[in-house]
């Protein structure tokens, strides 16, 4: 039986000679056109050290899949560099990015009738949007992440790129000279490889691998190891049984799985960013999840790992550790895992962790035991209240004052409030709300990293809140609270703020509340009209009409025939 399953659309027949004859011209000889044809999405770019070492792992997926007795057909996608765009209009570009590598895979691997996929990508958005293809066209498929980066040290301590934001906030008030800036800088991203710490990228592809859609121990793999091709080859190689056995992403991709990604997210400390993510993916994936599901899993999930932005380790030494499936093995015992979800292998979960030990080796601190975790719940909580009536998104772990109430400062772009608190003009107490920053607003959700790392590297980190319709990169830790919807620039409450108001966030009560009265706040609505777009012409702008609120994932294709 041949395993060209959809791919023969193109290759069988007299009428597909014309076909046939431009596949040869790439490789394709008579006995080929039976075979799947499995495509190799490559994030490959030299824009970002997250991506610059994939091409090497593309190419070990092709041999995988020619040795397995498949066709690989390689195409590229984008990506933007988080932490490059990071602070710049350009950071807006990075969430649309998201989508533009979920269309972008679905284009190429339904335009050409291939059998299956396998995705390899880097930075934070290479993840969610290769997921996002998957999950809509459900064919064969597995993602590979291209590794993360190895630590930078300086003066005995390891370094990642959030170590060099956190330092201009350390040089502004005036804790480091330029020198030990530079110093930072020079040795924070030493080689190939994502941001270090349990940041957006190495949470995204933590949850996959627990999701069931990558390999075992692949997520947590140095970009730079030969681990890393080898595993690439290897998933090569179970995609194409996947193909034969058709194996499909929504067999995978289901409620169950998806509980047992966030049950892993919150286990490792993971980005918030994860939330929205998860969102979009289980939208496209045809699978019922909200916001309430994510702190319904919160309270019922420990934090077992000691890992950035708040913790001492970084991805590598979670691998050394045991990686995901000592985790995982964790959760299972204390069932708190769905052991019978299928994976991409086809084995299930419960198989996959068999020889995993119970407990984490005592030779390490990276994974506490069970019963000495980090702490006792997980550390992404859902917040509400008249500031933020669809939900808004906090990390809470780690803080040490769970409630502020203090006056709001109010700024309507990250650039404002950037300058104000290098120029030393946010003091203790404050609450910081930055806003038109949302998914239409920006457009684009930027990440507010460079904020709240000046804010820590200034000793304000315990001391100041922090509120807005954008994001936080996975970098971010402190009281702080993102993705608040209703955005701004759709009139949410946040737009109605004034500086000065008094605004408590209390993360002990998951409330997120602007205290002045329910008249004064009609009055200021009556009084507010939306601003015009910041975009009227291409990608920006056409985003900007499409996206929905960050409470459902900001995706672009909700709704589009129901208006």
């Amino acid at each position: 039986m041949s395993d060209n399953f959809r791919s023969k659309v193109v290759t069988q027949g007299v009428q597909r000679s014309p076909n046939r004859a431009m596949l040869r011209a790439v490789g394709f000889q008579d006995a080929d056109f039976t075979k799947a044809i499995v495509g190799v999405a490559n994030g490959y770019s030299t824009i970002t050290p997250c991506n610059m070492g994939i091409n090497q792992l593309a190419q070990r997926a092709e041999a995988g899949i020619k040795n397995a007795g498949a066709m690989p057909q390689l195409f590229g996608t984008i990506t933007i560099s988080d932490g490059i765009s990071m602070g710049t209009e350009g950071m807006k570009y990075s969430l649309v990015s998201r989508e533009v590598i979920a269309d972008s895979i679905e284009t190429a691997c339904n335009g050409q009738s291939m059998d299956g996929v396998i995705a390899i990508g880097g930075c934070d958005k290479n993840m969610p949007g290769a997921m996002i293809a998957i999950a809509r066209m459900n064919i064969p498929a597995i993602f590979v992440y291209g590794g993360t980066i190895k630590p930078g040290h300086y003066n005995g301590k390891d370094l990642t790129v959030v170590s060099s934001f956190e330092a201009v906030g350390e040089y502004s008030a005036g804790k480091i000279n330029e020198d030990e800036l530079l110093a930072v800088e020079r040795r924070a991203c030493p080689g190939a490889g994502s941001c270090g710490g349990m940041y957006t990228a190495n949470t995204m592809s933590s949850a996959f691998e627990a999701m069931g859609m990558s390999l075992p121990y692949s997520s947590t793999m140095a970009a730079e190891d030969d681990e890393k091709a080898d595993s690439t080859e290897e998933s090569a190689k179970v995609l194409v049984e996947a193909i034969r056995h058709q194996l499909l992403p929504r067999q995978i991709i289901t409620r169950k799985s998806i509980e047992n990604a966030i049950s892993v997210i919150m286990a490792v400390g993971g980005s918030t960013n994860a939330v929205l993510h998860f969102l979009a993916i289980a939208r496209a994936a045809g699978v019922e999840l909200n916001l309430d599901d994510f702190e319904t899993i919160r309270g019922r999930i420990p934090v077992l790992c000691d890992l950035k932005p708040s913790g001492r380790y970084v991805a590598t030494d979670l691998h050394k550790a045991g990686g995901i499936p000592q985790v995982m093995k964790m959760l299972l015992l204390h069932g708190l895992l769905h052991g019978d979800c299928i994976t991409i292998t086809g084995k299930t979960i419960a198989e996959t962790l068999a020889d995993v030990p119970d407990e984490p080796s005592p030779d390490q601190d990276v994974i506490r035991p069970w019963n000495n975790p980090m702490y006792a719940q997980g550390h992404l909580a859902i917040l509400r209240g008249n500031l933020a009536t669809e939900g808004a998104v906090a990390k809470i772990t780690g803080v040490k004052k769970p409630v502020i109430t203090g006056p709001a400062r109010v700024f309507d772009s990250e650039e404002e409030c950037l300058d104000a608190i290098l120029a030393g003009k946010i003091k203790a107490g404050d609450v910081i709300v930055i806003r038109y920053e949302g998914p239409k607003g920006g457009p684009g959700m930027r990440e507010m990293l460079a904020p709240t790392s000046a804010i820590i590297g200034a000793g304000l980190g315990d001391a100041v809140g922090l509120i807005t319709d954008g994001r936080f990169s996975g970098g971010t830790y402190g009281m702080v609270v993102g993705h608040v919807a209703p955005e701004a620039a759709v009139g949410g409450n946040i737009a109605l703020v004034e500086e000065g108001d008094s605004i408590t966030i209390d993360a002990n009560s998951r409330l997120l509340q602007l205290n002045i009265s329910d008249a004064e706040l009609a009055s200021r609505r009556a009084n507010w009209t939306p601003r015009p777009p910041r975009y009227t012409q291409g990608i920006l702008a056409k985003y900007a009409k499409l996206v929905s609120s960050s409470s459902v994932g900001a995706v672009t294709d909700l709704d589009l025939f129901n208006e």
